[in-house]
């Protein structure tokens, strides 16, 4: 999971915790308040519903507590907080949405009084308090949106290394800031420009390497013409096709490392096809192929029918029996074939140079090779010995 994700699930605990607590605390006061304003303006209302034939103490409890008498008619919405019918008449206590004064309507028999109470100065902290909750959501918000904008160049950053890391020497992070993005930013350039030389002046090595080699290889085996001493003759062949064979795959090694893939879909069939056209194969009943299931694959189709061509080539290698089995099954290719297990563990094989001694042919780097283009599609490898059969499965889930 990715920092911006973790950053934003504890923003949203953290407001939804503070939605609650500012839910709950206003519930509360609101209750509070409700019941003591109720009370309080209940008294004042018995009081002049008890007087409701005096109409100088009325008039003296109006005074006294700073009432203001308003019309009927102007006072019919509100919040009931109270609400009492009596044999003559009733009390009501009326708050309206969003006041802090009340509403006292007061009837008996023809008598009928609407009051409005003063403002309540309790009702304006709750409104302080609220406002103090909202002005707390608010800034933890804003906070949130900083700490987004302080590691948005992550993911430029994240981007610039991902296609470094596929092959594109010359990505660059554009940072200009003097924290410590900034500092990140400007060592993964630095390293990117060294490493972009090193990699630069090693492929014109090996470039240079190969031609230099090509060239005595193709003069060496016109020589070899004209040699009339058979035995002597395929020997020198055999040398030469070595060297070619090694040079080629020495390159073919390199060009891993720096070339980007091509990436298209095609089927599975498509692959193992393109794959046998790079063998050489005197007989095709040496191969049979079996296909469950058609899938299709994103990937790079020269460099991973080179992967299958190095796999089937392994098989007819060291199969002591023929025919050797391609199995295309659930978004699986199996290479199998009837031979004695291998000493080593797999991994072992992977690496440039290495092989079974007992039966050595060719220079080890065909499963190198092949490891290298898997490793660079994200697909993976594995291998298993069954039923006298070494299995290698290709997997592309």
């Amino acid at each position: 999971m990715s920092i911006i994700k973790k950053i934003s699930i504890l923003f949203l605990i953290s407001f939804i915790l503070m939605s609650i607590i500012g839910f709950w605390i206003d519930t509360i006061n609101s209750k509070r308040i409700d019941d003591l304003i109720k009370d309080k303006y209940l008294k004042i209302s018995n009081e002049i519903f008890q007087n409701i034939d005096n109409k100088d103490r009325i008039e003296s409890l109006i005074n006294k507590y700073d009432l203001k008498k308003v019309e009927a008619k102007d006072e019919r919405r509100g919040e009931v907080l109270y609400y009492e019918k009596h044999t003559f008449g009733f009390i009501s206590i009326k708050k309206a949405s969003f006041e802090d004064e009340f509403i006292i309507e007061i009837n008996f028999l023809d008598e009928s009084y609407t009051l409005r109470t003063p403002n309540e100065e309790n009702i304006n902290d709750k409104l302080k308090l609220n406002t103090l909750i909202f002005l707390d959501i608010l800034v933890l918000f804003l906070i949130f949106l900083y700490l987004l904008k302080l590691l948005s160049p992550l993911k430029k950053i994240t981007k610039k290394i991902e296609s470094f890391s596929s092959g594109n020497f010359n990505s660059r992070i554009e940072i200009v800031s003097n924290d410590e993005m900034g500092t990140l930013a400007n060592t993964f350039n630095k390293m990117a420009k060294s490493l972009e030389e090193l990699i630069k002046s090693k492929e014109e090595l090996l470039r240079d390497i190969g031609h230099e080699l090509r060239t005595p290889i193709a003069k060496g085996k016109f020589v070899i013409q004209k040699i009339e001493n058979i035995e002597q003759k395929e020997l020198l062949k055999k040398i030469f096709l070595d060297l070619e064979i090694l040079t080629n795959e020495l390159i073919e090694l390199e060009k891993l490392n720096s070339t980007e893939l091509n990436i298209s879909t095609f089927s599975a069939e498509t692959l193992i096809t393109e794959a046998l056209s790079k063998l050489y194969i005197s007989n095709e009943a040496n191969i049979t192929l079996e296909i469950e299931d058609n899938f299709k694959i994103e990937a790079d189709l020269h460099y991973l029918s080179i992967a299958l061509k190095n796999l089937v080539d392994n098989a007819l290698k060291y199969a002591v029996e023929l025919p050797i089995t391609l199995r295309v099954s659930k978004q699986n290719i199996y290479i199998i074939n009837r031979g004695k297990k291998l000493s080593k563990g797999l991994d072992y094989y992977l690496k440039p140079f290495t092989q079974e001694l007992s039966q050595r042919d060719g220079f080890g780097l065909g499963l190198s090779i092949v490891s290298k283009i898997i490793n660079k599609h994200n697909f993976s490898l594995s291998y298993l010995h069954k039923d006298k059969e070494n299995i290698f499965c290709l997997d592309f889930s």
